[in-house]
């Protein structure tokens, strides 16, 4: 047991030996001797040993749990170091997070209220151009609210004033007649009857007054069937006008399709024009691009051209080139079928190949808003059916009047009016004197000796004038008829100026004491020449200068 204590002190003193050696080291060696002690004197002494032996061991457990306690707050206190810095390394990384977050969100925050102000300003733009049009339309009513009332008062005045007069040549004649019944003893019916037999006495050897009489009776006749004929005609043909106007707009999805449009430097929208022979208009418009060209056919190519390659996206010179090349080859075979639908609506037969096409073409020709093939065939069936009811050949005159305005199909690309162009069309294509005369004189010339010019002629002014032919508007009509007339007279010698046939002929008339033959066709000149730079209308302006003696002298 002794030597178990001993071995347990110094096993434990081996242990904490690098620490504690100096403490316990003497306690030990004191030990030592006791060991070595005799039997009895061992038996004596083994308590103190034990006791001594329990005291080091409390000693070092004591020592030995200090020393742990203040390892573990060594290690606390680098933990809690070591948290803290990792502490503040995730706020750090928290805070740079959170600061990237905020700018990503400013910068889309300032993105979309850019968006949103430029949506704003176009709405804003918008809105100031429908109050000006708005506020424009409230003048435009005012002033002809103005003259609405203007022109009541003045019908008002007159009417009263016809009214009163009405009256006083009522009372006039009444007193007339009661004075002549007083002095002549007759009554109404007496005087009558006696003032017809002179006259019947009177008139009894003039039998050129008798003839003028029949002629007269004769010829408000003729003019009466002419009326029927006539209205029988449009009566029996009532198509409806398929007025339509060739636009020279296309509609983009966005505004960023002008920039691929136009091309780096420009080299897309300069083949565009080179290929098309078309000018292309990129303007400040939103959502439209305008092509613009003098030729309805070339024009009308670019158009679906652009459509196409706006639709199709891919943009470039090459491309532009093969879109217009197979453009213009569905173009030729559509103008083709046009005018083959055309010769086959009024059933003709036997068309050159070259007058088929340019009768295509007037499908986009319009005229005042009329489209220049549809009135052709409405011509074309008003002519024969005028033709049927007088005894002449329907067939011939259905070509005639189909064929009469042929000549706008290419008066853009020769020089003169549109029925000198279609005569010498038609005569080149082997047609017929009444076709081609019918071409040509439809407008003036008009003889007795080719009556399908008179017809075709006829059914044209019907087809122009009828209601809902052409959507020009009353006031423009008479505002370009006071133009012409405006500027004819103010040019020196001319007294009257007349415009006729819808603008597309002006009368002049000259007084012969102030201006000769010379002077006359100089007038004739200028005013054609005036009409080209100040006026802006479609086909031509025919001007007659009229210069005449005239004497009347009255017989009694």
């Amino acid at each position: 047991m002794r030597n178990g204590c001993v071995l347990t002190i110094e096993r434990s003193l081996t242990v904490f030996e690098p620490c504690w050696y100096p403490l316990v080291g003497p306690l030990a060696q004191s030990v030592g001797p006791l060991a070595q002690s005799t039997p009895s004197e061992s038996f004596q002494g083994w308590i103190i040993p034990s006791i001594v032996g329990l005291v080091l061991g409390a000693v070092v457990m004591a020592v030995v749990n200090r020393l742990m306690g203040i390892d573990a707050k060594r290690q606390s206190a680098r933990l809690l170091e070591q948290t803290k810095l990792e502490a503040d390394n995730l706020i750090k990384t928290a805070e740079l997070e959170k600061k990237e977050k905020l700018l990503q969100l400013q910068s889309k925050f300032d993105s979309d209220l850019a968006g949103q102000r430029e949506e704003l300003r176009k709405r804003e733009s918008q809105i100031e151009r429908k109050e000006q049009m708005l506020k424009q339309s409230g003048d435009d009513l005012k002033n002809k609210e103005k003259l609405v009332e203007s022109t009541q008062r003045k019908m008002a005045e007159k009417l009263e004033d016809a009214n009163r007069k009405s009256q006083q040549y009522d009372k006039l004649i009444s007193q007339v007649q009661n004075d002549l019944q007083r002095v002549t003893g007759l009554s109404k019916d007496d005087a009558r009857q006696q003032l017809l037999g002179l006259m019947e006495k009177e008139l009894q050897g003039e039998l050129g007054q008798v003839i003028l009489r029949h002629e007269k009776k004769v010829s408000e006749s003729a003019q009466q069937k002419a009326q029927d004929i006539l209205l029988t005609a449009m009566q029996r043909y009532a198509s409806s006008q398929t007025s339509e106007s060739t636009t020279s707009s296309i509609d983009i999805p966005n505004d960023d399709m002008k920039g691929r449009i136009i091309g780096r430097e420009g080299r897309n929208i300069r083949a565009f024009e080179k290929a098309s022979g078309c000018d292309l208009i990129i303007d400040d418009t939103p959502g439209v691009v305008i092509v613009s060209g003098f030729d309805p056919v070339r024009r009308e190519i670019a158009r679906q051209s652009m459509a196409k390659l706006v639709t199709d996206g891919r943009i470039h010179p090459t491309r532009i080139e093969e879109i217009i090349a197979a453009t213009e080859k569905e173009m030729a075979s559509f103008i083709r079928r046009k005018g083959e639908e055309a010769a086959q609506e009024v059933n003709l037969q036997g068309l050159n190949e070259r007058v088929i096409e340019m009768l295509g073409r007037l499908h986009f020709r319009t005229s005042y808003s009329q489209n220049v093939l549809r009135h052709s065939v409405e011509v074309a069936f008003l002519s024969g059916l005028m033709a049927e009811m007088v005894g002449l050949n329907a067939n011939l005159a259905r070509r005639c009047g189909l064929l009469h305005d042929i000549g706008k199909a290419a008066d853009h690309e020769l020089e003169g009016g549109h029925p000198k162009i279609g005569a010498d069309l038609l005569k080149r294509s082997g047609e017929n004197e009444h076709v081609v005369h019918a071409a040509l004189g439809h407008h003036d010339q008009l003889t007795t000796e080719f009556p399908y010019t008179l017809l075709v002629a006829t059914a044209d002014a019907c087809s122009a004038s009828r209601p809902g032919a052409r959507r020009e508007s009353l006031e423009r009509y008479i505002k370009r008829m006071e133009e012409l007339e405006g500027i004819a007279k103010g040019f020196q010698g001319v007294e009257q100026a007349f415009a006729i046939q819808a603008g597309r002929e002006l009368r002049v008339i000259v007084g012969s004491k102030d201006t000769d033959d010379a002077v006359a066709a100089k007038i004739c000149r200028d005013i054609a020449k005036a009409f080209e730079e100040q006026l802006t209308y479609p086909g031509e302006i025919k001007v007659t200068v009229v210069r005449e003696s005239r004497f009347v002298e009255i017989a009694r």
